[in-house]
């Protein structure tokens, strides 16, 4: 259940098959909250049977369980989805630093975007974060960091570039090199607000 590359999974899972026995990638999304409450939401790569098998015991932490694809395919979802959070935190930290540069509480912008089609889960909690400037750590910096190096990573033994995630990978290290990686990875706010 760990994020891990998408192709250990699939070496881990080949190696297994050859002792017949099957692997399942299950990383998963929610946090903390999710995984107290049972409500993570689970992305499994696999065999559809293996999934059947386990499902039991996925039900126990998460409510949503989506089988994605053959092995390795759930850290691919896995990856999408620590793109969509980091890219996301980006943007709504560039949200409140353009509504204080024009002198506007960044409170009720915040609360109309989220009546409307920017509304994220991204901007619902992490916007609330960097209102009340409190990274208490939701995800630690130093595991996006890990994450988002897998997602790179990925990316270009894909041979793609994703410039968005890559820039938000490099702010998520620079948080990490300065001594907080125990922080809440939308502390890059502080880091986007101190650029020109």
């Amino acid at each position: 259940m760990s994020t891990i590359a998408p192709n250990g999974a699939r070496r881990i899972a080949a190696a297994l098959e050859k002792k017949g026995i099957d692997f399942l990638d299950c990383p998963v999304s929610g946090g903390e909250v999710g995984a107290v409450n049972g409500t993570l939401t689970i992305m499994v790569g696999g065999k559809a049977q293996a999934l059947e098998k386990a499902r039991p015991a996925l039900q126990a932490m998460g409510q949503t369980i989506t089988h994605i694809g053959a092995s390795g395919a759930g850290q691919v979802a896995k990856a999408c989805n620590q793109i969509a959070v980091a890219v996301g935190v980006a943007a709504v930290a560039e949200i409140v630093k353009l509504a204080k540069a024009c002198d506007v509480d960044p409170g009720p912008v915040r609360a109309a975007l989220m009546g409307g089609f920017a509304q994220s889960r991204v901007l619902d909690v992490h916007g609330q974060r960097m209102i009340d400037d409190n990274y208490a750590p939701g995800f630690k910096a130093k595991l996006h960091a890990k994450d988002m190096h897998i997602v790179i990573d990925t990316a270009r033994e894909q041979g793609i570039s994703l410039p968005a995630a890559e820039r938000t990978m490099q702010l998520i290290d620079q948080l990490v090199a300065q001594g907080d990686g125990e922080l809440d990875s939308s502390a890059i706010a502080r880091l986007i607000w101190q650029q020109n």
